[in-house]
């Protein structure tokens, strides 16, 4: 404790005077953008309700610090009475009303955690509408920078405010009388029932807390996959899901975007095998008492071979794009490629491979000539 002292005067005394509500304030959006660019962090849970509370509850804070620096008062009966147009007691405040029609003195703690809570919900979808007007547009990366600027500048205002104020008239948050309380309420009961009902009571919150939190941290079978899919380049140089080549002359290659992206909430290892496949199509046609006679197309692999495989690690939330070229191998119509996904690395790929040995997959239906034929 001595250390720590002593380590506490050695900072400068600006930083010394920051009150504790605003440093917490601005430790949680230093917290919540370290948990979410930093390498190794960003891969871990704790970011959830960091953000959560950050996007929720935080600036609106700061803002209302800024717009109510002293201590609040409830109503009182006097200030009812010139609610009604009653002349005042001689002794009574006169309690000041901002700009936005709001009484500054009956700004308690209670309202305040409600104004921040209510300001959050409108600050932040405001900044993010700014920030699609901007290069960077919207994305987690540009609100978190933007938000946590927005909070630093509203503490700062605030600390500025309030240190203008007479020390008595300063709003505080009262940790250390809260401190007081609940190790008084804990360790000195009145009674020895009270005391146990107290550990009780201590004890169903934090297994009440610890239960939504896991329910909310741990992720559900059902939120984990991973996804492969291809894309090509537009006239604009736009990624787009159509306008596949499909024409091919053996020995050309054509460009084909191969995107990965994961969602397992693990950094994971993937490995994509690309395959040829010989495919034989046939048409069946039955008789449905519904929809009279049906086609049914019926393919069936007759020969496949591997045409290549390139490997990439991803963390969770994290996507990659491939520029392959794809260079068909055999001669013929309705050839299939195959871009097959196997999060896990080599180690879990078959000897010879194919669509039934994972999930994840997209393909490629072309035609190939040995001539160029194509109009």
């Amino acid at each position: 404790m001595v250390a720590f002292r002593s380590l506490w005067v050695l900072l400068p005394r600006p930083i010394r005077e920051v009150p504790a509500d605003l440093a917490a304030v601005a430790a949680l959006a230093v917290a919540t953008n370290v948990a979410t660019f930093a390498p190794v962090v960003r891969e871990t849970p704790i970011r959830i309700p960091l953000g959560l509370v950050f996007v929720l509850f935080v600036p609106g804070y700061a803002f209302v610090a800024a717009l109510f620096p002293s201590a609040g008062e409830p109503p009182t009966a006097s200030a009812d009475a010139e609610s009604e147009g009653d002349e005042p007691h001689p002794g009574s405040r006169t309690r000041p009303v901002t700009s936005l029609g709001i009484d500054a003195s009956s700004i308690d703690g209670l309202e305040r955690a409600a104004f921040s809570c209510g300001f959050s919900i409108a600050l932040v979808p405001l900044i993010g509408l700014l920030l699609n007007a901007t290069p960077w547009g919207i994305g987690l990366p540009p609100i978190v920078v933007a938000v946590s600027g927005f909070t630093i500048v509203m503490s700062a205002i605030a600390a500025g405010r309030r240190q203008a104020l007479p020390p008595e008239e300063r709003f505080r948050v009262p940790f250390r009388g809260w401190y007081t309380a609940v190790r008084t309420e804990l360790l000195e009961p009145d009674t020895r029932a009270e005391g146990v009902l107290n550990v009780l009571l201590v004890a169903s919150v934090l297994l009440a807390a610890s239960t939504g939190g896991y329910a909310m941290l741990a992720p559900s079978e059902s939120d984990q996959f991973s996804a492969i899919y291809l894309l090509t380049e537009d006239d604009d140089g736009e990624l787009v899901a159509e306008g596949y080549p499909s024409e091919f002359v053996r020995g050309e290659s054509r460009e084909v975007i191969v995107g990965v992206d994961n969602r397992e909430h693990e950094t994971t290892e993937y490995t994509v095998v690309v395959i040829e496949q010989d495919v034989r199509i046939t048409n069946e046609t039955a008789t449905s008492p519904e929809d009279g006679n049906v086609t049914y197309h019926d393919t069936a692999v007759t020969d496949q071979r591997e045409l290549d495989r390139f490997s990439t690690t991803l963390a969770h939330n994290e996507s990659w794009q491939y520029e392959y070229e794809l260079e068909p191998t055999v001669v013929g119509e309705n050839q299939r490629v195959v871009w097959l996904l196997f999060p896990g690395g080599d180690s879990e790929i078959p000897a010879d491979p194919s669509i039934e040995d994972t999930e994840y997959h997209g393909h490629l239906w072309i035609n190939v000539t040995d001539s160029d034929t194509r109009e």
